[in-house]
Protein backbone atom coordinates (compact mmCIF):
# COMPACT_ATOMS: atom_id res chain seq x y z
CA UNK A 1 0.00 0.00 0.00
CA UNK A 2 1.14 3.37 -0.80
CA UNK A 3 1.98 6.08 1.66
CA UNK A 4 0.53 9.48 1.47
CA UNK A 5 3.76 11.03 2.35
CA UNK A 6 6.70 12.05 0.13
CA UNK A 7 9.80 13.77 0.81
CA UNK A 8 11.23 16.77 -1.32
CA UNK A 9 14.19 19.12 -1.47
CA UNK A 10 14.29 22.56 -3.58
CA UNK A 11 18.08 22.09 -4.31
CA UNK A 12 20.51 25.38 -4.12
CA UNK A 13 19.82 26.42 -7.54
CA UNK A 14 16.13 26.90 -6.85
CA UNK A 15 16.72 28.56 -3.62
CA UNK A 16 19.57 30.90 -5.31
CA UNK A 17 17.34 31.26 -8.02
CA UNK A 18 14.37 32.84 -5.81
CA UNK A 19 11.95 29.75 -6.85
CA UNK A 20 11.06 28.65 -3.41
CA UNK A 21 8.01 30.41 -3.70
CA UNK A 22 6.57 29.55 -6.81
CA UNK A 23 7.87 25.90 -6.39
CA UNK A 24 5.55 25.29 -3.45
CA UNK A 25 2.99 27.40 -4.77
CA UNK A 26 2.96 24.39 -7.51
CA UNK A 27 3.00 21.84 -4.70
CA UNK A 28 0.17 23.43 -3.03
CA UNK A 29 -1.87 23.87 -6.41
CA UNK A 30 -1.36 20.15 -7.15
CA UNK A 31 -3.25 19.21 -3.84
CA UNK A 32 -0.20 18.54 -1.62
CA UNK A 33 -0.59 19.39 2.02
CA UNK A 34 2.95 20.60 3.57
CA UNK A 35 3.66 18.76 6.82
CA UNK A 36 7.27 19.37 7.68
CA UNK A 37 9.15 22.82 5.67
CA UNK A 38 12.66 24.07 6.96
CA UNK A 39 15.09 25.96 5.40
CA UNK A 40 18.45 24.56 5.71
CA UNK A 41 22.06 23.88 4.78
CA UNK A 42 23.57 20.75 4.18
CA UNK A 43 27.22 19.81 5.84
CA UNK A 44 29.55 18.00 3.31
CA UNK A 45 28.91 14.99 5.60
CA UNK A 46 25.37 15.24 5.41
CA UNK A 47 25.31 15.41 1.99
CA UNK A 48 27.82 12.17 1.81
CA UNK A 49 25.31 10.35 3.93
CA UNK A 50 21.94 11.64 2.20
CA UNK A 51 23.18 10.60 -1.28
CA UNK A 52 25.54 7.69 0.02
CA UNK A 53 23.90 5.23 -2.18
CA UNK A 54 25.70 7.16 -5.42
CA UNK A 55 29.14 7.03 -3.51
CA UNK A 56 30.91 5.15 -6.22
CA UNK A 57 29.23 7.12 -9.03
CA UNK A 58 31.14 9.16 -11.36
CA UNK A 59 29.50 12.56 -10.50
CA UNK A 60 29.42 11.47 -6.00
CA UNK A 61 31.24 14.24 -5.71
CA UNK A 62 30.09 16.96 -7.49
CA UNK A 63 26.82 16.29 -6.87
CA UNK A 64 27.93 16.66 -2.68
CA UNK A 65 29.94 19.77 -3.79
CA UNK A 66 26.58 21.61 -5.26
CA UNK A 67 24.17 20.06 -2.82
CA UNK A 68 26.51 21.97 -0.14
CA UNK A 69 26.87 24.92 -1.95
CA UNK A 70 24.04 26.73 -0.37
CA UNK A 71 20.78 26.47 1.27
CA UNK A 72 18.22 24.42 1.04
CA UNK A 73 14.57 23.48 1.57
CA UNK A 74 13.56 20.17 2.71
CA UNK A 75 9.69 19.75 3.38
CA UNK A 76 7.69 16.45 3.65
CA UNK A 77 4.35 16.71 1.62
CA UNK A 78 1.50 14.58 2.40
CA UNK A 79 -1.12 13.31 -0.56
CA UNK A 80 -2.74 10.07 -1.74
CA UNK A 81 -0.74 8.49 -3.33
CA UNK A 82 2.27 11.28 -2.98
CA UNK A 83 5.26 9.62 -3.98
CA UNK A 84 4.27 8.89 -7.88
CA UNK A 85 1.87 12.30 -7.93
CA UNK A 86 5.18 14.32 -6.96
CA UNK A 87 7.35 12.62 -9.11
CA UNK A 88 4.80 13.23 -12.21
CA UNK A 89 5.03 16.65 -11.02
CA UNK A 90 8.61 17.47 -11.43
CA UNK A 91 9.33 15.82 -14.37
CA UNK A 92 12.08 14.17 -15.49
CA UNK A 93 15.34 14.43 -14.65
CA UNK A 94 16.62 16.06 -17.31
CA UNK A 95 14.38 19.56 -17.74
CA UNK A 96 14.74 19.19 -21.84
CA UNK A 97 12.90 16.17 -21.25
CA UNK A 98 9.99 17.31 -18.82
CA UNK A 99 6.86 17.87 -19.79
CA UNK A 100 5.31 21.08 -19.99
CA UNK A 101 4.31 22.48 -16.70
CA UNK A 102 6.26 20.11 -14.64
CA UNK A 103 8.47 21.77 -12.00
CA UNK A 104 11.60 20.90 -13.90
CA UNK A 105 10.89 22.32 -17.15
CA UNK A 106 9.41 25.80 -15.65
CA UNK A 107 12.79 25.54 -12.73
CA UNK A 108 15.59 23.58 -13.77
CA UNK A 109 18.80 24.77 -16.02
CA UNK A 110 20.22 20.79 -16.66
CA UNK A 111 20.42 17.49 -15.65
CA UNK A 112 22.90 18.65 -12.72
CA UNK A 113 20.89 21.88 -11.45
CA UNK A 114 17.73 20.01 -12.01
CA UNK A 115 15.90 22.60 -8.74
CA UNK A 116 14.69 19.62 -7.09
CA UNK A 117 14.11 16.15 -5.76
CA UNK A 118 11.43 14.00 -5.36
CA UNK A 119 11.91 10.55 -3.14
CA UNK A 120 11.64 7.77 -5.75
CA UNK A 121 10.03 5.09 -3.15
CA UNK A 122 7.72 4.81 0.13
CA UNK A 123 10.68 3.39 2.29
CA UNK A 124 13.29 5.91 0.39
CA UNK A 125 10.46 8.89 1.41
CA UNK A 126 10.34 8.04 5.18
CA UNK A 127 13.67 7.60 5.09
CA UNK A 128 15.05 10.81 3.56
CA UNK A 129 12.03 12.53 5.54
CA UNK A 130 13.49 10.86 8.77
CA UNK A 131 16.91 12.48 7.68
CA UNK A 132 15.72 15.93 7.62
CA UNK A 133 12.88 16.46 10.55
CA UNK A 134 12.54 14.91 13.53
CA UNK A 135 8.89 13.27 14.69
CA UNK A 136 8.14 16.51 16.65
CA UNK A 137 8.49 18.71 13.42
CA UNK A 138 6.00 16.75 11.67
CA UNK A 139 2.18 17.82 11.66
Amino acid sequence: MATNRTFTMLKPDAVENGHIGAILEKINASGFRIVALKLTQMTIADAQAFYAIHNERPFFNELVDFMTRGPIVAAILEKENAVEDFRTLIGATNPAEAAEGTIRKLFAASIGENAVHGSDSDENAAIEGAFHFSGREMF
